[in-house]
Order: C-alpha cells, then sequence, then structure tokens
C-alpha cells in the first residue's frame, strides 16, 4: 500500500499534528488471533504532510497480516517517516487486553539537528496576573 503526501502548508512553522486510529487490526503471528489497538500518531512535519485516505487504506492492509506488537509498530513508524521525513514523529499503539496483559509500544523519531522550541506555559502568566 502506497502512503501519499501532500507540501507541507506551512513549513516555516513547527506543529504539531495529532491523528488518532480507533480500528487496527493485525493477527498475533504465534496464534492467528485479531489483535486490535488504537494507534496515535503525533508529528511536526517539515516539507511534507501524510494524506488521510492513503494512511486509512495503508493502516487497513495489516488487518490480515501477523505481526509482533513492537514489530508492527516500528514498522508502521518506519514506512511513515520514509515518505514525510518529519522533524519529529512519535507513534503510540494501545494494545487491547490479551490474556490479561495490555501491550503499549511507543517508538519515535527525530530529524538529525532538530530541537523543539520550548515550551510556552500560559497557566504560569495566569496564575501570575489573578495575584496582582
Amino acid at each position: 500500500m502506497i502512503l501519499e503526501t501532500f507540501p507541507n502548508p506551512n513549513p516555516q512553522r513547527d506543529y504539531h499534528i495529532h491523528m488518532e486510529i480507533p480500528e487496527f487490526t493485525c493477527l498475533c503471528p504465534k496464534t492467528g488471533q485479531p489483535d486490535f489497538a488504537t494507534l496515535f500518531v503525533d508529528y511536526i512535519p517539515d516539507e511534507q504532510c501524510v494524506e488521510l485516505k492513503s494512511l486509512k487504506l495503508y493502516i487497513v492492509s495489516y488487518r490480515n497480516r501477523g505481526a509482533f506488537h513492537e514489530a508492527v509498530t516500528n514498522q508502521i513508524l518506519d514506512d511513515l517517516v520514509s515518505v514525510t521525513h518529519p522533524r519529529f514523529m512519535r507513534l503510540t499503539a494501545k494494545f487491547y487486553v490479551r490474556g490479561g496483559i495490555f501491550t503499549n509500544v511507543v517508538a519515535e523519531h527525530r530529524k538529525r539537528g532538530w530541537e523543539p522550541a520550548p515550551m510556552v506555559d500560559l497557566a504560569q502568566f495566569e496564575a501570575q496576573s489573578n495575584t496582582r
């Protein structure tokens, strides 16, 4: 399945894209039983953004594939990074309970040399203005 991209409309700015994919399925490579997960993709694009319809079709392509949780999480991240070349990307895979065990796998990519801007905490400024 081919992942498509489109040009980042604001490449001069770091901004966060968050996607939730609640219907991910693959097969356990040991038992053939289905595994279900919610995937969370968080990224700061550089020049390209992932096109959502192609992402949906790509994700559905795992439905009948056997894959360990750790392997499939890293493969999806690698595939997304290879087409978008983001400044930062994190994929969190939250697999539903199987045999009494929940599995969460988090994989990250950071573009060499990229550093995030310091976080601005507006709550701190609100607290200061309320004490005046």
